[in-house]
């Protein structure tokens, strides 16, 4: 008996990719909600590790559940180097960055007046 996945919204693709990037220890986590605004994606979520191998946790941790739920990424770059590695899943684009990285192509720049929300456990 084939079982129907049910698919998930961007909403709960950020749910789940905040859930493990809190279980991962990330920091500095946002959600940003830039709507018709962007064109890249409707969802991005953007957060931070310490270093490139916790960067390299969060986005597994991130991967293997939503893969669970049949959802892999469309997209995924730099998974290898850990320093900043982009995660699309077509209306949701996740950031796991280095702070210095961050700091330095200020995302959290982009699409300033759209609805944001900061993430803490």
């Amino acid at each position: 008996m084939n079982k129907k996945k049910k698919i998930l919204t961007g909403k709960d693709i950020i749910n789940v990719a905040t859930k493990n990037a809190l279980n991962k220890k990330a920091e500095n986590i946002v959600v940003l909600n830039p709507g018709s605004k962007s064109e890249i994606a409707d969802w991005f979520l953007i957060c931070e590790g310490v270093n490139e191998i916790q960067n390299r946790a969060i986005a597994n941790a991130i991967i293997l559940e939503l893969k669970g739920k049949d959802n892999a990424p469309w997209y995924k770059e730099g998974l290898e180097l850990g320093r900043w590695i982009l995660l699309d899943y077509i209306d949701v684009i996740i950031n796991i960055i280095l702070p210095e990285l961050r700091a330095y192509y200020e995302l959290d720049t982009l699409w300033k007046d759209c609805p944001r929300e900061f993430i803490s456990d």
